[in-house]
């Protein structure tokens, strides 16, 4: 099966009839952030279609990029860099060192690991750790303290890890698990790197709160995949592992954290009542998410016409937040420069100074928000809307917000 470019078959079950869902044209990578100098050369971009599989339920891209250019070495996304992320990742290592008996000494993985965050958590309850990260944030990482290997994760890093530090208590991949595109060796490589007794905790978008809450713009080229339990529960079957607990949790705007062991096991009710309720929001019928695509081009033309109206009033609209899921809104609705003067990033980002992919909006130090007072901010952050607008308010932003998603609308 191809791994890269066009995909002939589904990721999971392998028939050939996926089904397009929801065009979101050729877009270019949500990370390829450019430079003044890039910004005088072409700029590549790929297609970027929402797809469904019939028969297993996944619903998943059928386009590809080289992983090596989707996360490049100077990939911009720092997970230290968000407060919501944080939080979730200290109660995620508490809950994981209380329900599955893991104690000092014992090894956990975090696969994707970008800066480290997350592991934090367990080496200050005396855990050994170690981080599974292709990009530079390897070397903050490991300038941190948190031991940390730079490759894409294989079943040749998982042989050694096991001939070095033995095998994982726990392996963890948050918001990665749909990024990797050898899905099936990566499953191979998990379940070759746990003890017996180990766990396996997932964090993805969850596909039930991504079409509930009208969140088109979580759909670009890093998430291959976009799980719900069904097509799970087939996927780590046919590898002899089970999943035995599942629940929906708030992170990133509606996440699904699912947790799985080796062997044939039961599934807590929870899960059960996850998969219950899927199946009632229509995930698994294509006439149910063709109104996700409807719902997506109506957003589309409200924001558009919303955004057009103030600028024809005078009006000085700029953008708060770069998150990767924003560079899909602004290519969709194609919102440039002339409709959004800049976006604004929280000082330290990496993204500062430059220019948003696909759309050229330069990214600058939230500071001059504050310094100018633009009459508009647009939210581009939406999935954290609430948080970031009291933030602003409290830093002393005195405009108006405008919020892209589920409905385009303002708030004073």
């Amino acid at each position: 099966m191809n791994l890269i470019g066009t995909l002939s078959a589904c990721q999971i079950c392998l028939r050939k009839n996926l089904e397009t869902i929801l065009p979101l044209g050729h877009q270019a990578l949500t990370s390829s952030y450019l430079n003044k100098t890039e910004l005088q050369n072409p700029e590549l971009t790929y297609p970027l279609n929402f797809c469904r599989c019939p028969n297993c339920g996944l619903v998943q891209l059928d386009y590809i990029a080289e992983p090596s250019a989707a996360f490049p070495l100077n990939y911009s996304y720092r997970t230290g860099m968000t407060n919501m992320l944080i939080r979730n990742f200290r109660s995620l290592a508490d809950l994981i060192i209380r329900d599955y008996n893991v104690k000092p000494g014992d090894l956990v993985i975090d696969i994707g690991s970008n800066d480290g965050t997350l592991l934090q958590g367990f080496k200050a309850k005396g855990m050994r750790v170690v981080g599974v990260e292709p990009t530079n944030m390897a070397e903050i990482a490991n300038k941190n303290g948190i031991p940390t290997i730079q490759e894409f994760f294989s079943q040749k890093v998982a042989r050694r890890i096991i001939a070095k530090q033995k095998k994982a208590k726990v392996i963890a991949m948050t918001n990665t698990f749909a990024h990797v595109n050898k899905l099936f060796e990566l499953v191979e490589g998990i379940k070759d790197l746990l003890t017996e007794d180990g766990i396996f905790v997932s964090e993805s978008q969850y596909l039930l709160e991504t079409v509930k809450k009208s969140q088109f713009d979580c759909i670009y080229h890093d998430h291959l995949r976009f799980y719900s339990l069904k097509p799970l529960i087939k996927l780590f079957s046919s590898f002899g592992m089970s999943i035995i607990d599942a629940e929906s949790i708030p992170a990133a705007g509606g996440s699904l954290r699912v947790y799985a062991q080796k062997g044939r096991k039961s599934m807590s009710q929870q899960a059960k009542k996850l998969l219950t309720q899927e199946k009632a929001a229509g995930l698994y019928d294509a006439k149910e998410l063709k109104k996700f695509a409807q719902k997506a081009h109506a957003a589309k033309n409200e924001l558009l016409k919303l955004l057009l109206e103030c600028k024809k009033n005078g009006k000085k609209i700029v953008g708060i937040g770069s998150p990767a899921r924003s560079n899909t809104l602004l290519s969709f609705c194609k919102i440039d420069k002339h409709l959004l003067n800049y976006t604004c990033e929280k000082k330290g980002s990496p993204k500062i100074g430059l220019f948003t992919p696909g759309t050229h909006i330069p990214v600058v130090d939230e500071a001059i928000l504050f310094k100018e007072q633009p009459e508009y901010a647009l939210m581009l952050s939406w999935h954290i809307g609430e948080e970031l607008m009291a933030l602003m308010r409290k830093l002393g932003y005195k405009g108006k917000f405008i919020m892209p998603l589920p409905k385009p609308r303002i708030i004073s």
